[in-house]
């Protein structure tokens, strides 16, 4: 496991940010390598530990586990002698996270499947809250932590830590990893670690929500999606429609929204069966209006220009030409 320290000239706070505890979800490794080059780091107060792989078996075998067939993320706090990802989890939890003082994991969707950039933290706790809206992510959802993973773990620790969830396993998109350098950007200024930005910006205000559900497939057959991530969704609302691949439309399906909310993941794969998750909706019904205008104004920032290839000068970059999705 590759780990590299950053440190201040002067002191600070000690931050770790992770990426690819599931191997397969590599836009946290991109995020953490502009991270390491971006030049506000010339003004650093205490120390950044940047881990862009902890699942290295994982990340080299395209798999979201271990080669134990566990679960990295449900292995913590582990053990010096149970199985390797309990000795992985245990070196890693010890070794880094319980040295730091705050934390910031990078997650993408699963294989064929999509997620709106979010942050998911416990938006209970102060500190843990500041940070999480200071990312600037448009999702805030208030999660509970799950056995065995790295923020249950830290959060016995008292240590805050941020998860966020962007993306597709095994794909790189360029919006979720600019929104993903720039939100850890902006979490190391609110803790210290950098000076405020000399360009004001007003900050947008993020849809919170402590409530998600997955909306399933009824029946099996060939999905046709109709909304995309990010679309605000009404009570009934026809999110996709399920047919017959043979042609016979009196046999389709419509799948439709149980409560009014935010399309945060959904399914790529166009075949699906009875019982699949297609779509994750956060639940939210005040100020529909104004969360949707923020997310605009949200993805005209993030979204890439143009960019062609034959009239590149590196000179005229400050920074990695984007990410063709």
């Amino acid at each position: 496991m590759t780990i590299k320290a950053v440190r201040g000239k002067r002191d600070g706070p000690t931050l770790f940010v992770s990426a690819a505890i599931h191997g397969d979800e590599i836009n946290g490794v991109e995020i953490v390598r502009r991270l390491l080059q971006h030049r506000a780091l010339r003004s650093l107060r205490g120390t950044l530990v940047a881990i862009p792989i902890v699942n290295v078996h994982g990340f080299l075998n395209n798999s979201r586990y271990l080669p134990d067939g566990r679960d990295l993320n449900r292995s913590f706090p582990g053990s010096p002698k149970s199985s390797l990802a309990g000795r992985v989890a245990h070196s890693f939890f010890n070794n880094v996270v319980a040295q730091c003082e705050y934390g910031i994991d990078l997650h993408t969707g699963a294989r064929h499947r999509g997620n709106l950039p979010q942050i998911r933290a416990d938006l209970q706790d102060e500190r843990t809250r500041e940070m999480a809206e200071a990312f600037g992510a448009p999702v805030l959802l208030h999660a509970k932590t799950r056995d065995g993973s790295l923020r249950e773990v830290a959060s016995d620790q008292n240590i805050p830590i941020l998860l966020y969830e962007a993306g597709e396993a095994l794909r790189f998109d360029e919006v979720a990893i600019r929104v993903g350098v720039s939100g850890i950007i902006n979490v190391m200024r609110q803790i210290g670690m950098l000076p405020p930005s000399r360009v004001k910006k007003p900050r947008r205000q993020p849809m919170v929500t402590d409530q998600s559900y997955w909306v399933r497939a009824r029946v099996s057959g060939v999905l046709r999606a109709l909304v995309p991530l990010g679309a605000f969704v009404k009570k009934g609302a026809i999110l996709a429609v399920v047919s017959d691949p043979i042609g016979d439309t009196s046999g389709d399906t419509e799948i439709c929204a149980q409560d009014e909310g935010i399309v945060i993941g959904r399914t790529y794969l166009p075949l699906v069966y009875e019982g699949d998750a297609l779509f994750h909706i956060a639940k939210y019904k005040a100020d529909i209006d104004e969360v949707l205008r923020h997310y605009h104004e949200f993805r005209e920032e993030f979204e890439p220009d143009a960019y062609d290839p034959a009239n590149h000068d590196p000179s005229e970059y400050d920074e990695d030409p984007p990410i063709a999705s």
